[in-house]
């Protein structure tokens, strides 16, 4: 994926976020998020990935949601791949709430592509939802878009590659709403993420990094601004 794609794609998401936060009554709230994200490849083309979280509830008072989301994945060239996946999520409900607990499953298809732009590692992933979401009253199916890229700047100098040590990493995720959007919160925009991080590859296979995410979610009468700190670990085999 060249410079050129990169850029115009960064001034398509700035733009997003930039409308995403007009002006508009915004709930506050602070958490803390765990990811757990392997990735195995079993051959030149085929390969597995498998993407853990625990998420906190407001104030850090116990856990709100567990996600478990397998996936398969086939190898398209050196620095591409598809998959095709599906998530199981629960979110626990407070006290006052008619059900304990409300879950969702979705089936996902994804393309990533991964180059460098001098020494900066950069990936691009395409993702494409198909929700089934549990409610208190009733059952909603939706599909959603989302576009993900990540930077991760290696802060020692080595000369085959990056093998291990420091690293920085910034993310940014949209997520747009293309299918029953006025059954979500009646928009085209959904959410967004964006997230810096300080790291350290421990080997070639496995990363271990702690760093701050901002997430800004839409709904339909008010805005969600969740300050998040998470830890992630990446394993590879």
């Amino acid at each position: 994926m060249n410079t050129y794609f990169s850029n115009h794609i960064l001034t398509v998401l700035i733009i997003l976020i930039s409308f995403a936060t007009s002006k508009s009554q915004t709930v506050n709230q602070d958490m803390g998020w765990f990811m757990f994200v392997n990735n195995t490849k079993f051959s030149d083309k085929w390969g597995m990935a498998l993407d853990v979280q625990v998420r906190s509830e407001a104030e850090w008072r116990g856990v709100r949601n567990l996600l478990f989301r397998p996936a398969i994945t086939y190898f398209t060239g050196k620095n591409t791949n598809l998959s095709l996946g599906y998530l199981y999520t629960i979110m626990y409900l407070g006290d006052d709430a008619v059900k304990e607990s409300l879950t969702e499953n979705r089936i996902f298809q994804q393309f990533v592509a991964n180059h460098k732009l001098s020494s900066v590692f950069v990936s691009h992933r395409f993702r494409l939802e198909q929700r089934f979401i549990e409610t208190e009253d009733d059952n909603i199916f939706a599909q959603r878009f989302r576009y993900f890229f990540r930077l991760i700047q290696p802060l020692r100098k080595e000369q085959d590659g990056f093998t291990g040590g420091p690293f920085i990493a910034f993310q940014n995720e949209a997520f747009l709403n293309v299918q029953n959007k006025e059954r979500m919160n009646n928009r085209l925009f959904d959410q967004n993420r964006i997230y810096g991080a300080f790291g350290y590859r421990l080997s070639p296979k496995l990363d271990v990094e702690m760093g701050y995410l901002n997430q800004y979610a839409k709904s339909v009468n008010i805005s969600t601004m969740n300050d998040i700190v998470q830890l992630a670990v990446y394993t590879r085999f």
